[in-house]
């Protein structure tokens, strides 16, 4: 059965049949290896890349890795449950319910002696378990500020967390069940991904796929390479196309450069040519290329259009590999060659287009990406800063704004302030969160998370499937393991991590011992070894999901 879905291009949106992910569609297969922004810290990795900011930000050689190797597809466990409806999402603004007065009182006090840690929580299988347990949990008596207070009281106070903010909420309403420093805004690192990928859902249909475009060139006689703003199109067969160290599958397989040289060899010679002059279109973005914490290997220069997000090894499986310095370029160089192999050559060296291509110009070859859904899971449990900031300027141009830096920012700002999150003192100059200015407190990372987990916004589920799952996906691959402390609550939590030097944070769901979602953000800032600030911080979730904290 063929479902309406709609692509975004250089020209907008429009309406096409649904196949399967475009990419696929193609010979190409599944998804190039992305960039990972956060790495797992447990395997040494650079935990975000978005984690490094700058080349200072990397620290030592544990400050790399937020991100870890992930042992599945993106959203993989349970990920069925969060499949977004076709259905355009929610317009009415959704005002999360209003903080407990009894968090104020609970982050005044810390001398309260901890209470005896409960038995431990069985590690589940790797699988849809987590959120099962959950679904039984809304029952249960919700946790007391007292009893979180006093649960948390030993872990928190490890030196090694440095300045800390905390935020505990009930994940079913958004409810505040307890805070230390919640409103206090801090340094996000990726975890301003939530932020990015709330704005994103809500403003555009989780259908909607990214296409790039071969159209005819009126004014050269030539053809145009037009870049809708997938990073995930790659180059490479699909045999030798992994998404964090695994194939894709056809769900989540990304567009393949290489079906569209062979549909735009076919239509030329279909029409007797078969030597045809090359140029591409980059006009859908704006502003500068580069992040301002761009090292070359983090994130790629912003492009709409680049072949496996612009690495100089497309097989690359490396937390932060070398990148091109001319995407766009590159991409235009492979397609080249690809209809070269088809048949058709290329007249000289493809150039930039003087303008963008006309809004009716023939089309000789499409391919779209995976949906924005599947784009938005694989960046939170990759950490993907290419694709971060690639989702947020599909925000920007959702809401009217310039598809740079800037306007990326105010759309994502603007689009959480009407969905009725506080906005006070959030500050967002990127997608990624590689920018060290960014700015939200605990209370806001957990509103996001709540309103992921709303009924009344469906379309936003993706951001709770996407978040890595402790001890077997993503950049918590390789956290909450053996010797940590944290074990027992492997499988039993899904986060976002970031890092920055200097900075970790994490913020996601915990199911509790007596099988109630919360949604926490914990964000830190200290001079502690990054694993070892880690590890600490992975103790307080688990003492969140050892407890039912009445």
């Amino acid at each position: 059965m063929l479902v309406a879905a709609t692509v975004l291009g250089a020209g907008g949106a429009s309406a096409l049949p649904s196949a399967p992910p475009s990419g696929s569609a193609s010979p190409g297969g599944p998804g190039a290896g992305g960039t990972r922004g956060d790495q797992d810290e447990s395997n040494g990795r650079r935990d975000d890349k978005e984690n490094r900011g700058d080349k200072g930000d990397r620290g030592d050689k544990g400050d790399k890795g937020d991100r870890g190797e992930e042992s599945g597809r993106p959203g993989s466990p349970a990920s069925t449950s969060g499949r977004p409806t076709t259905t355009p999402p929610s317009t009415a603004a959704s005002t999360p319910p209003a903080s407990s007065p009894a968090s104020a009182s609970a982050s005044a006090s810390t001398s309260a002696p901890a209470s005896a840690k409960p038995s431990a929580v069985a590690r589940p299988a790797p699988a849809g378990a987590v959120l099962t347990a959950a679904e039984a949990g809304p029952g249960a008596g919700l946790p007391t500020a007292q009893g979180l207070q006093q649960a948390l009281a030993t872990v928190l106070t490890d030196q090694n967390l440095g300045t800390v903010g905390l935020a505990v909420a009930d994940a079913a309403d958004g409810q505040l069940l307890y805070g230390k420093g919640e409103n206090t805004a801090a340094t996000p690192a990726s975890t301003t991904k939530l932020a990015t990928s709330v704005a994103a859902l809500s403003l555009i249909p989780g259908d909607t796929r990214l296409a790039t475009r071969v159209v005819k060139n009126a004014a050269t006689g030539g053809i145009t390479l037009v870049g809708g703003g997938d990073p995930t199109l790659t180059a490479l067969p699909a045999d030798q196309v992994q998404v964090a160290g695994v194939p894709a599958d056809p769900d989540t397989a990304p567009a393949s450069l290489d079906a569209l040289a062979r549909q735009t060899a076919a239509a030329l010679k279909a029409a007797g040519t078969t030597t045809v002059a090359l140029d591409y279109d980059v006009s859908l973005y704006s502003g500068p290329l580069l992040h301002k914490n761009h090292d070359g290997e983090n994130i790629a220069a912003v492009t709409p259009l680049m072949v496996d997000e612009g690495k100089t090894d497309p097989k690359s499986l490396a937390d932060a590999p070398a990148r091109v310095t001319d995407p766009a370029g590159a991409a235009a160089e492979s397609f080249a060659s690809l209809l070269k192999a088809q048949g058709v050559t290329v007249q000289g060296k493809a150039k930039a287009a003087t303008a963008p291509a006309a809004a009716d110009a023939p089309v000789l070859g499409r391919v779209d990406s995976p949906t924005m859904a599947r784009l938005v899971e694989r960046m939170l449990t990759t950490s993907d800063n290419t694709l971060a900031e690639a989702i947020a300027r599909q925000a920007a141009i959702a809401a009217h704004q310039p598809a740079a830096f800037d306007g990326a920012a105010t759309a994502v700002t603007q689009e959480l302030a009407r969905l009725g999150v506080p906005m006070t003192g959030v500050v967002l100059n990127d997608g990624s969160g590689l920018h060290p200015g960014n700015a939200i407190p605990p209370a806001v990372l957990v509103k996001l998370l709540a309103l992921a987990a709303s009924a009344q916004h469906p379309t936003l589920r993706p951001v709770l499937t996407g978040l890595p799952i402790a001890g077997f996906t993503g950049t918590l691959g390789k956290r909450f393991g053996a010797g940590s402390g944290a074990a027992d609550a492997a499988g039993l939590v899904r986060a976002k991590t970031g890092s920055l030097s200097g900075v970790n944070t994490l913020a996601g769901t915990v199911v509790d011992a007596e099988g109630r979602l919360l949604a926490f953000a914990l964000m830190t800032r200290t001079g502690a070894p990054v694993d070892t600030a880690r590890a600490a911080m992975d103790r307080v979730v688990a003492r969140l999901a050892a407890c039912g904290c009445h």
